[in-house]
């Protein structure tokens, strides 16, 4: 297949571009570079079936030549980035999701949307299966993330039931490894470049707020098998092994020899309390889960950042 993949130098956009090429397809790459960075394909750029365009997708995409899939994967995702950016958040939410939708009817392309957790919130049901609806602040600060993925998924859907758009949308929880940025403001990035630079560690709350993390190679993994499935509702992918924040950055601490203190901070507004995700549904029709375990994951990207 042609895919066209926004977002593609980005973090996790990078790992897909770069998975779909070794799977034997073509590659297109489309990123504004605003937090997707040229260093993530640097791999890549000189592969016969690969192709990069510099676009900001809220404003156009222009793609000549046939295209079999589009995977909208653009957008800020850390909370830094949403919060310094949050009208352009919100923009390639709406428009760079209805430009790419536009493009996939346009080639009688399939479509794949990168949805995220935060759909649900700050949520009152731990885990959180694809049925529950959310517990959204819609003018909060992090409203401009959670309700632009919100208004995405709205919109494939449409797009599906009125043109018939072969659609995709998978749900993604926390997801760490090579190729974040050291400065994202998530916590695996935050806790890892502190204890490599003998920083205090940063702690919002008591550290008691949960969150579930899942390497990149089986996030992967999982949207490779969601988008060749017959299932256009959403589908969470991530890891359904729940931990506090404290314990990670203990976790963090004891695979560093780390001897970095505890700082502790304020809680953000609509910081959720509990992140966990009910994965039943890719486990029976994907046929998916994690094999990554976290010491694993954490100590090859532990490895990246001490080299990148």
């Amino acid at each position: 297949m042609r895919v066209v993949v926004t977002g593609g130098a980005g973090f996790i956009g990078s790992h897909l571009c770069e998975r779909l090429l070794r799977d034997g397809n073509k590659v297109v790459c489309v990123d504004n570079l605003v937090t997707g960075s040229l260093k993530n394909i640097k791999h890549l750029r000189n592969k016969k079936d690969f192709e990069f365009l510099k676009q900001d997708v809220s404003e156009k995409i222009q793609v000549a030549g046939k295209v079999d899939y589009v995977m909208h994967f653009a957008s800020p995702a850390s909370p830094i980035d949403y919060l310094e950016l949050p009208i352009e958040t919100l923009k390639v939410g709406s428009l760079g999701t209805y430009n790419t939708l536009d493009l996939a009817k346009y080639k009688k392309a399939k479509y794949f949307l990168a949805s995220t957790s935060e759909v649900y919130g700050d949520p009152l049901v731990n885990p959180q299966p694809e049925t529950y609806w959310g517990n959204v602040n819609s003018v909060g600060p992090r409203s401009v993330y959670d309700e632009a993925k919100r208004f995405s998924e709205a919109l494939t859907m449409a797009y599906h039931r009125v043109y018939k758009i072969d659609t995709k949308i998978v749900r993604i929880f926390n997801t760490y490894g090579p190729r974040m940025r050291r400065n994202d403001g998530r916590v695996v990035p935050s806790f890892i470049d502190s204890v490599l630079n003998n920083k205090p560690i940063t702690i919002f709350g008591d550290g008691s707020q949960t969150r579930s993390f899942c390497y990149v190679d089986d996030l992967v993994e999982g949207i490779v098998r969601l988008m060749n499935s017959g299932l256009n509702e959403p589908v969470n992918l991530g890891n359904p092994s729940e931990i506090t924040v404290l314990e990670f950055a203990r976790i963090i601490k004891k695979l560093t020899n780390s001897d970095s203190e505890l700082a502790y901070r304020n809680l953000p507004t609509d910081d959720p309390k509990v992140r966990r995700p009910d994965i039943t549904k890719a486990k029976t029709k994907l046929g998916w889960q994690p094999k990554v375990s976290l010491e694993e994951g954490l100590l090859k990207t532990i490895d990246y950042f001490k080299n990148c």
